[in-house]
């Protein structure tokens, strides 16, 4: 063990499966913490085992209530700091407030910053991540941030669920150009992009597709799909363009509002979303979500920064 401590896993209430499924890749239990609410909303926890001189690990995700979550993460950490713990690592595999990451109008708050001052100030020594909205959040910490990333576990579905040479990688919007052409790359093939306008936030006035998609199985990526109308909006072009078939694959899936009934009647065949915040509810729901465990990639993580191993191996592949 490094410097002679242990593991400890704990979970808030936001996502306790992932929690489980971290642990389980582990090999380890998840630690126990008593977690209540009092009659005014003020949250109570309680580290149920000690913690002295461990290595401990709080998952927690922004999903949910995230104000609740968040503040549940800041109180985790805080009680295993003064009970002496050796060093805390936040895994928060949905970063809250991560679209607020910048002053883009007067007055306007940078939030994602103000979250990880509170995440310092609360004890946290590091930082596990997946797929951050944007990059510059990383530079808010004065502790280490792993950015983790969902493109390996991407290709991997890509490659056991399609002939990669009939596919073309697409992305929704010029942002993700980047990460659109990372994935095609690496997967040999070609890719495209949509070129959109927005009248308001959530809200699409016109796309245009850049690229040929004829005849080809179109694949949108995308870290976050959140109303879903941009996805939704890119896979009637997509069809009215002449792809075959249509999927969207994002890390993120929030899905709020009415985004499963307008992905139910959309011309995306499935959508495929990772774990990283709770999916078992639009599963039931919606028969055209799918869901990939990145629980195995934060379980083998948390192995690797605990025996100060590298982890720069996961942003290429995924663990077995």
């Amino acid at each position: 063990m490094l410097g002679g401590s242990s593991i400890k896993i704990f979970s808030g209430t936001s996502h306790p499966e992932l929690a489980q499924l971290i642990a389980d890749r582990v090999g380890l239990p998840v630690s126990k913490a008593e977690i209540n609410r009092n009659a005014l909303g003020e949250t109570n926890i309680r580290i149920v085992e000690s913690v002295r001189e461990d290595d401990v690990y709080i998952v927690g995700s922004g999903c949910g209530m995230v104000n609740v979550a968040l503040m549940e993460l800041c109180i985790m950490i805080h009680a295993c700091k003064i009970a002496s713990a050796k060093r805390i690592t936040a895994v928060v595999p949905l970063f809250p407030y991560a679209r607020q990451d910048k002053k883009d109008k007067s007055r306007a708050p940078i939030t994602a910053k103000l979250v990880a001052n509170m995440l310092q100030k609360s004890g946290c020594d590091h930082l596990i991540t997946m797929d951050l909205h944007a990059s510059q959040i990383q530079g808010f910490f004065d502790v280490p941030v792993d950015k983790l990333y969902a493109e390996p576990s991407t290709i991997h579905y890509i490659r056991n669920n399609f002939d990669v040479s009939d596919c073309i990688i697409v992305s929704p919007d010029a942002g993700g150009a980047k990460r659109a052409a990372s994935i095609a790359d690496k997967l040999g093939i070609e890719f495209a992009l949509f070129h959109k306008e927005r009248k308001k936030a959530n809200e699409v006035s016109r796309m245009v597709l850049v690229g040929n998609v004829e005849g080809k199985i179109a694949i949108l990526v995308d870290d976050m799909a959140d109303t879903c109308g941009t996805l939704v909006l890119a896979s009637q072009h997509l069809a009215e363009a002449g792809a075959t078939r249509i999927f969207g694959i994002v890390t993120h899936g929030i899905l709020s509002g009415n985004a499963l009934e307008t992905i139910s009647k959309s011309a995306l065949e499935k959508l495929v979303v990772t774990n990283t915040i709770p999916q078992d509810q639009n599963v039931a729901r919606c028969d055209k979500i799918e869901v990939i465990d990145i629980g195995i990639v934060l379980g083998e993580v948390i192995r690797r920064s605990h025996y100060g191993e590298s982890i720069s191996k996961l942003f290429d592949e995924v663990p077995y």
